[in-house]
């Protein structure tokens, strides 16, 4: 298959806004090697423009997601130095196409981590602390109608986040029993522990940098990891605000409003 070409699909379909149909269904021999070296072609024309790598973020981290997507193993994708916006930030529904948030712990890494034999110790050793984030994802796929293969190539259908709470340095918390809440528009509408990231968030890092070994990637000294959503994603309307707190980790919020097109 041509991967730079379905990188440049991709990269068009972020800009105008208009999604694409399934890889999976126009190329259906895509292999999930074919999906991640078409991320890596879309990123390396990202930093072409200018724009920076900042971190990964960890997406299909429950059994139920890899159960729903037949697949045995998380997925990643890059953040980029565009796609950060600031706790309690309004943020413009325009950027999106279909767009839906998650509610994760963040790592943020005082040393490299390069796999392929990275234990949950070696996370631990290299986090200079963690703090509470919402990530935006969005598809440039229609309908969110993904395969495993769509939402690799797609950049894990990663779009944006947001980081708030405090830095909060693992060693003062018990990171899989960490509870939080997430209030939309004032009201509860769920809650979980941190154990839903695969037990205990510091497993999908370790995934991760083992995974990425593969690719000759590593995670860099202050570099983000987005562990995993802590629940399901759920849509974003206009006006919706939303704010995930955290036990000893504090509180990330955002605001989302659709501005009218002149």
């Amino acid at each position: 298959m041509d991967r730079q070409l379905y990188a440049k699909k991709l990269l068009e379909a972020e800009e105008a806004k208009r999604p694409i149909a399934p890889l999976t269904s126009t190329v259906p021999d895509i292999t999930v090697d074919d999906a991640y070296t078409i991320q890596l072609l879309q990123i390396a024309a990202k930093q072409q423009m200018g724009k920076q790598i900042i971190g990964k973020k960890i997406g299909l981290t429950s059994k139920a997601m890899q159960q729903q997507f037949q697949v045995t193993e998380p997925d990643y994708g890059h953040i980029l130095s565009d796609m950060v916006e600031v706790d309690g930030a309004t943020i413009s529904l325009n950027h999106f196409i279909q767009p839906k948030l998650e509610f994760e712990i963040a790592f943020i890494l005082k040393k490299d981590l390069y796999g392929p034999s990275i234990t949950e110790m070696d996370v631990i050793e290299a986090t200079d602390y963690i703090v509470p984030a919402l990530e935006i994802i969005d598809s440039r796929i229609t309908d969110w109608k993904i395969n495993f293969e769509d939402t690799v190539a797609d950049n894990g259908s990663s779009a944006m986040v947001i980081i708030g709470g405090t830095p909060t340095k693992l060693t003062e918390v018990d990171l899989p029993h960490i509870g939080m809440n997430v209030y939309r528009n004032g009201e509860l509408f769920d809650s979980a522990a941190a154990a839903a990231v695969m037990g205990n968030p510091l497993r999908a890092v370790a995934w991760l940098a083992n995974k990425l070994s593969k690719y000759h990637i590593g995670l860099q000294a202050g570099e983000m990891v987005l562990a995993g959503a802590l629940t399901s994603a759920v849509t974003i309307e206009d006006g919706d605000s939303f704010t995930a707190d955290f036990a000893h980790l504090g509180a990330v919020s955002a605001t989302f409003r659709r501005k009218e097109e002149k």
